[in-house]
């Protein structure tokens, strides 16, 4: 994997008002699907956003995911670890909120940070983090194993792109309160944090492959991870009970 020669963009003969018509068929057949998923309650969905700052996590959140029943889907937002998270085994606030049966969870930012984080700022044991590649893999093997179904998508922004939305955060006033100093500094680290990517997809990948979505366009990202979720989930042959 080289995310360097991966595309960011939407190809120029896709067209967009055609994409965006085929997303609100998508999300129509979502809310019919989790319904269903839900009835059935033989499986769960997790759904890991993973990206670097700006890439789009939160407004695929809003966009794709709005028009399903909020009784039957939860997201939880993975910050700094709290006091007491941090006094835990690093996926003890993972593990607490994983879907159950008939449930979708979304999880923005995810167990993936206790990799990314201390690889780039070197603040954890290096032997130790080669450890949790493999407590991942197994973490993530368990929740299959019990009916979870994982999918993961990267949201592959460009430099370009990214510094374009982080400046709209310190001019535009309804996006104001998502600035923080720190989404630039973290910027200076673009190629560390692609390259640690690079092998998580590499290690983490095989049973629950990422998917690498090209995110500078918002309605093209919206698309991608519309569909898949569509696919996904018509792919378990769920039933209604009788």
């Amino acid at each position: 994997m080289n995310l360097s020669k991966e595309p960011t963009e939407a190809k120029k003969e896709i067209d967009k008002k055609k994409t965006e018509e085929e997303t609100e068929k998508y999300k129509a057949q979502l809310f019919d699907l989790q319904n269903l998923l839900f009835a059935e309650r033989k499986h769960s969905l997790l759904v890991i956003l993973a990206g670097m700052d700006a890439s789009g996590k939160d407004g695929t959140v809003r966009h794709v995911f709005s028009s399903m029943n909020p009784m039957g889907i939860k997201v939880k937002a993975f910050k700094e670890p709290t006091e007491e998270e941090a006094a835990h085994d690093f996926l003890w606030r993972v593990h607490k909120v994983v879907p159950a049966k008939g449930m979708i969870q979304i999880f923005n930012r995810s167990h993936y940070e206790d990799i990314l984080v201390p690889t780039v700022h070197k603040t954890v044991d290096a032997d130790l983090i080669e450890r949790r590649y493999k407590t991942i893999n197994g973490f993530e093997r368990n929740l299959t194993d019990s009916g979870t179904v994982i999918l993961k998508f990267f949201l592959h922004v460009s430099k370009e792109e990214q510094k374009k939305r982080i400046e709209e955060r310190l001019t535009v006033p309804s996006k104001k309160w998502k600035y923080d100093p720190a989404d630039k500094r973290e910027s200076a680290n673009w190629d560390a944090y692609m390259k640690v990517y690079e092998r998580i997809f590499d290690e983490c990948g095989p049973k629950n492959p990422w998917i690498i979505v090209p995110a500078d366009h918002k309605w093209y990202r919206n698309h991608i991870i519309a569909k898949e979720m569509v696919d996904t989930l018509k792919g378990l042959k769920m039933k209604y009970p009788s």
